[in-house]
């Protein structure tokens, strides 16, 4: 079956589906986007995205294209159509076409939404993450608003590659201060040398990952404590576990850090046991 997008108010083939060669998002990546893991054709951590994308788009002063009831019915016919058991749906949304230039176009431009979605087989998931996967580093070389989850993305996609080019699954980016920041497209935990879990809190101008936020719901629940501080690459590279978020990963466990081996060099059980709670919960609350 082939595959179908939403396009500003259609829904098309997805090889058809284009914008305008003077949109803002192609132009200049003016424009926010989410993405939402699909378990069993529902989305979770629905809330978390929806707010953030609101919040997104209220930082760059972009229209909300349409209200929340409206897009979480174009959201669930896009995966509908798609026919997504399991997977993810994209969302973007940019300041609209216009002449190009660089302030802002008149007044009343309408924003562009575009909607995509796809498989993703959960058992070629489950399989890495039972194996755990390598992870290197790079400079965070990104803007100072990470914080907004815009499609400017090309330190991201360098990031990636650098990954890619070193036979690794993800890049963590380190700071001036030489603390890990986050991954080129995920949020870095550790389980550090004296048992303690550490991520980075979000006042450091990181992305408020919705799949981290659940998480921090769980740990609550499961009452594990939680230090919400930075932790350099030595520090990740002598903990006893290490492994990241994101809609994509869940809880993907890392087994190697520039090539040092994390712990036993095998996905530890804080991780396995936080990625199963995570999947359970995303199963029973997605909508």
């Amino acid at each position: 079956m082939s595959r179908v997008a939403y396009v500003n108010g259609q829904y098309v083939p997805h090889n058809r589906a284009t914008v305008h060669v003077e949109d803002r998002g192609f132009q200049f990546a003016d424009g926010v986007y989410e993405v939402w893991s699909v378990f069993d054709g529902r989305m979770a951590d629905f809330d978390g995205h929806m707010t953030r994308l609101h919040r997104s788009l209220n930082e760059l002063r972009i229209d909300i294209p349409m209200s929340r009831e409206s897009l979480t019915q174009v959201l669930k016919e896009t995966i509908r159509r798609n026919r997504v058991r399991n997977g993810i749906v994209y969302l973007q949304v940019t300041r609209g076409t216009a002449r190009r230039d660089h302030p802002f176009p008149p007044e009343g431009t309408p924003p562009s939404v575009v909607v995509t979605s796809k498989s993703i087989n959960p058992m070629k998931s489950d399989a890495t993450a039972a194996n755990g996967v390598a992870v290197v580093t790079t400079p965070d070389i990104r803007w100072g608003r990470c914080d907004i989850k815009t499609v400017g993305l090309l330190a991201n996609v360098l990031a990636k590659q650098h990954a890619r080019d070193r036979g690794a699954y993800e890049c963590w980016m380190v700071d001036d201060m030489g603390l890990v920041t986050e991954g080129s497209s995920t949020n870095a935990w550790i389980i550090d040398e004296h048992g303690k879990l550490r991520t980075r809190d979000t006042q450091a101008n990181i992305l408020k990952g919705c799949t981290r936020t659940t998480l921090l719901d769980i740990l609550k629940e499961e009452g594990i404590e939680l230090e919400e501080r930075g932790f350099t690459v030595e520090e990740a590279q002598r903990a006893k576990e290490a492994f990241f978020t994101a809609a994509g990963a869940f809880v993907m466990p890392a087994v190697s850090i520039d090539g040092v081996k994390i712990g036993n060099g095998k996905p530890g059980p804080v991780a396995t046991r936080l990625r199963e709670l995570y999947i359970e919960r995303g199963t029973r609350d997605a909508i």
